[in-house]
C-alpha cells in the first residue's frame, strides 16, 4: 500500500511517501481501507516531537472508509461496514488496522469523505463547547482562527446554543469564510482585546477559545470577563509560557482549562455519544463541514505547509 512515513522528527520534508505491507489486523482490531483521512494540527505536533512518539510511524489520527477485515475477537462490525475513528496514528495510508473500541460507524446519509473531515475536529468542537464549557443562550464567546476548520465548527455550534460569536482573523478572505460560518464580529489579531471589549461594554466574553497558543494568549485573559474562562486547546503558534496562577487572580478570578480529546473520550460510551452527536449535526444540516483542500496522500508535505503556513480555511483531506 501506499502510506506516509515519519522516521525523524522535523519539519514536513520528513513526511516520505513510500510503499509498505498492507498491515494486517491483530486481535480486537479492523482493517480499514480509507476513503479520506484528516489532517490535524496534532499532526505537527507528533510529527515535530512536541508530542513524542516512537519511530517509525505512520502519522494521521483520524479517517474514514470501509472495513476490509476483522481481527480475532471482534464484534459489532461486519466486512463492508462505513466507518470512521479517532485518536489512533495510521491513516495517511491506503489501510490501517485500528483498535475496534475507537471505531464508530458511519451514518449511511453522509459521504464518507465528510465523515472523515468531522470527526476529530466535530468531537473537540462539541466538548469544548457543551462540557469544557456549556455555552448558553446569551453568552459572548471568542473563537481564535474563526475560519480554520476547527474554528468554523466552533462558530456554528456556539451560534447553535445560542451565543454571540466574535471570531478572529488574518485575511478578508477569512473574514467572509468565518461570517458564512455564523460569526456575529470578526476582529484583527492586533488590538483584539481591546476591541473584544468595546465590543462587549467593557464587559468582556465568557469564554475564549483559543488554539493559536504564544501568540493570543495574554490577550485571550484580557478579553475574559469577570469569572470568564480562558480554554486553551492548542499551540498552532506556538506553546505558552508558564503561567504565575497570581494573574488569575488580579484579573477577575479567571479560570484557565488545557483540555484534550483523549480525556473527553475515555471510555467506549463517551466516544459513541459524542460521535453520535457531531454525525447527527452533520447529516441535519446543523453543522456546515467546509473542505478547504484534498491532497492525494503523497503530497501530505504539502498539506502540511500549508497549514502550517496559514493558507488554508476549513478542513484538509489526504485521499489515499
Amino acid at each position: 500500500m501506499r502510506a506516509i512515513v515519519v522516521s525523524r522528527n522535523g519539519g514536513p520534508e520528513v513526511l516520505e511517501a513510500t510503499e509498505r505491507e498492507d498491515p494486517v489486523p491483530g486481535p480486537g482490531e479492523v482493517l480499514i481501507e480509507l476513503a479520506a483521512s484528516g489532517v490535524n494540527y496534532i499532526d505537527v505536533y507528533f510529527r515535530t516531537g512536541a508530542y513524542p512518539q516512537p519511530m517509525p510511524y505512520v502519522p494521521g489520527v483520524e479517517g474514514a472508509g470501509t472495513v476490509a477485515a476483522l481481527g480475532e475477537g471482534v464484534t459489532g462490525f461486519s466486512v463492508g461496514d462505513r466507518v470512521a475513528w479517532v485518536n489512533v496514528p495510521g491513516s495517511y495510508a491506503q489501510y490501517a488496522a485500528v483498535p475496534a473500541d475507537v471505531v464508530v460507524p458511519v451514518p449511511d446519509e453522509l459521504d464518507l469523505e465528510v465523515a472523515a473531515a468531522s470527526l476529530l475536529q466535530g468531537i473537540t468542537a462539541e466538548y469544548l463547547t457543551r462540557s469544557t464549557y456549556e455555552v448558553k443562550p446569551g453568552d459572548t464567546v471568542l473563537v481564535h482562527a474563526a475560519a480554520g476548520g476547527m474554528g468554523l465548527l466552533l462558530v456554528q455550534l456556539c451560534k447553535l446554543f445560542g451565543a454571540r460569536v466574535i471570531g478572529t482573523v488574518s485575511t478578508p478572505e477569512k473574514e467572509k469564510t468565518a461570517r458564512d460560518a455564523g460569526a456575529d464580529e470578526i476582529v484583527g489579531y492586533d488590538g483584539f482585546a481591546e476591541e473584544v471589549r468595546r465590543l462587549t461594554g467593557g464587559e468582556g466574553v465568557a469564554v475564549v477559545y483559543d488554539g493559536v497558543g504564544a501568540p493570543t494568549f495574554d490577550g485571550s485573559l484580557a478579553g475574559l470577563r469577570r469569572r470568564g474562562m480562558m480554554v486553551l486547546y492548542g499551540a498552532a503558534g506556538g506553546r505558552v509560557a508558564p503561567v504565575d496562577p497570581q494573574r488569575l487572580n488580579t484579573a477577575g478570578s479567571l479560570f484557565l482549562t488545557r483540555p484534550t480529546l483523549y480525556h473527553y473520550t475515555h471510555t467506549r460510551e463517551e466516544l459513541l455519544e459524542r460521535a453520535t452527536a457531531v454525525y447527527g449535526w452533520v447529516a441535519s444540516g446543523d453543522l456546515r463541514v467546509h473542505i478547504g483542500h484534498r491532497y492525494d496522500v503523497a503530497d501530505a508535505r504539502a498539506a502540511h505547509e500549508d497549514l502550517e503556513g496559514r493558507r488554508t480555511t476549513g478542513k484538509l483531506l489526504l485521499i489515499p
